[in-house]
């Protein structure tokens, strides 16, 4: 590891990626590296195709580079959780593993939390998908029910860019699948959430983890969840009183 402590800790949660992934982590250099000192964590969740090795090899000669593995999968939310606790840096920037979210977007996503006091979530919106038909059609639905029920002002949960404080993401609730609803949690803290358009490709290689089906099934119980979550979030926030000089002159 480099001695200058990174500004900015990109976590990537992948599972068989191993066509991907060096891709990836050349244009996180090329897009950081200019901008700030950084580090990336990948967090391996239980890959089979080889990916842990490339990654330990990849290791050797890029310094910024740590690696987090699961033995068996944990999920996303898992993985982009257990990164955070690893990352050492106050500014977290996350991306998912299969090359779908241009990492040209970070310095973007990080610019609004490096100005002095900044707060909250910066959560990208994906602007021109590169998905199948069918999977853009499921995507809307969801995002409409649940923006619907949430009332989180968010078109676009599920894009794998975002950008946050470390100490603040690790005060929120954990549990599966709350990756889809950081702008919910973040504002039901009281912080700011910032929306920025961003783009999107086509996947390299390898399949997607995921099916319309499977979404939607575990989709319904965790925007009951949430939605459970937000009603009974803590209302106040008391300030300490301090005491006069005259008080404390008695």
């Amino acid at each position: 590891m480099p001695d200058v402590s990174p500004q900015v800790s990109v976590v990537i949660p992948a599972k068989n990626e191993a066509e991907n992934i060096l891709p990836l982590l050349d244009e996180i250099h090329a897009a950081c590296a200019p901008v700030c000192a950084y580090e990336v964590i990948v967090v391996d969740d239980g890959s089979d195709d080889g990916m842990g090795a490339i990654l330990e090899k990849r290791m050797s000669i890029q310094p910024q580079l740590r690696v987090l593995r699961n033995d068996v999968s944990g999920g996303q939310s898992a993985a982009v959780h257990s990164g955070t606790l690893a990352a050492r840096a106050p500014i977290i920037c996350t991306l998912d593993g299969d090359g779908q979210n241009p990492p040209c977007e970070l310095p973007k996503l990080m610019a609004p939390l490096q100005v002095e006091g900044a707060r909250g979530l910066v959560a990208g919106q994906r602007v021109g998908r590169q998905d199948t038909l069918s999977k853009r059609y499921a995507s809307k639905f969801a995002n409409a029910v649940r923006a619907k029920v949430l009332q989180d002002g968010t078109r676009d949960t599920g894009c794998g860019l975002k950008a946050f404080r470390r100490d603040e993401f690790l005060t929120l609730p954990y549990f599966d699948h709350m990756h889809r609803y950081l702008p919910a949690l973040f504002a039901r803290e009281g912080l700011a959430v910032t929306l920025v358009d961003v783009s999107h490709r086509s996947r390299g290689g390898g399949a997607s983890k995921y099916t319309n089906w499977q979404r939607g099934l575990v989709g319904i119980v965790d925007l009951a969840g949430v939605a459970w979550l937000l009603r009974r979030r803590k209302k106040q926030c008391p300030t300490e009183v301090i005491r006069s000089r005259q008080t404390q002159e008695v």
